[in-house]
């Protein structure tokens, strides 16, 4: 089964190793979900599409338009606040109506984690690239400049230079993160390390699809 959801970030803590190393970690709000539709294409690969956390029938009449209540009547689910779609290698062990929960990671596997960075607005090239800057003695007028631009023949700005721009609130994935623990009575997943985005904000925790190992010499038949 391809495992893949959608969760929110509740914030960072440390977890003690068996030789008692501390160890950061994330904890991870598992997202309630509902399986609206399973489309298959060739072979076991398709396109679910997922519903997140549910809500109340006041504040699914209040919140959402009537096409999206006319979608979750037809698919036979309860309005939920959250729509995600995930291309998938294999969808045969979903259903229309199925609900999962948190229970469907294992401890000790690896997750991919994609979210929002946090966003730092317009910045300079010192605090997004890490420029050194000028001096700031010696009546220097050039403290925190970017300075030279790069050679002016080519009468245009070379691609990858660092300037002056929006920093952050970009996709991030992180990869290859280690389940710590779950809890399914909380819907809780503590994952190693740090994930992209602040305290509150959603998060897609996937388990990547390992790959068949190719030894020198040895035919894979996947």
């Amino acid at each position: 089964m391809a495992k893949v959801m959608l969760g929110r970030k509740l914030g960072m803590t440390q977890r003690f190793g068996e030789i008692g190393i501390s160890l950061p970690v994330t904890v991870i709000q598992i997202l309630p979900c509902a399986i609206m539709r399973v489309t298959k294409e060739d072979g076991a690969g398709g396109v679910v599409r997922m519903a997140f956390e549910p809500l109340g029938e006041k504040k699914a009449e209040k919140n959402l338009a009537k096409p999206q209540l006319g979608e979750f009547r037809k698919a036979g689910v309860e309005p939920h606040r959250y729509i995600r779609q995930f291309r998938l290698a294999d969808v045969s062990s979903y259903e229309v109506g199925q609900k999962l929960s948190a229970s469907v990671f294992e401890a000790g596997r690896q997750v991919h984690v994609t979210g929002i960075s946090k966003g730092r607005g317009f910045t300079g090239t010192v605090k997004r690239y890490g420029f050194s800057g000028g001096p700031m003695t010696h009546g220097s007028m050039s403290h925190r400049r970017p300075a030279s631009g790069g050679a002016t023949d080519p009468a245009r700005v070379v691609k990858g230079t660092g300037k002056p721009g929006r920093m952050g609130a970009a996709r991030v994935t992180v990869k290859g993160l280690e389940v710590v623990g779950v809890d399914a009575d909380r819907s809780i997943l503590i994952v190693s390390g740090s994930v992209p985005g602040p305290s509150g904000g959603l998060v897609v925790i996937a388990e990547p699809i390992q790959p068949p190992t190719r030894r020198k010499g040895v035919k894979v038949i996947a």
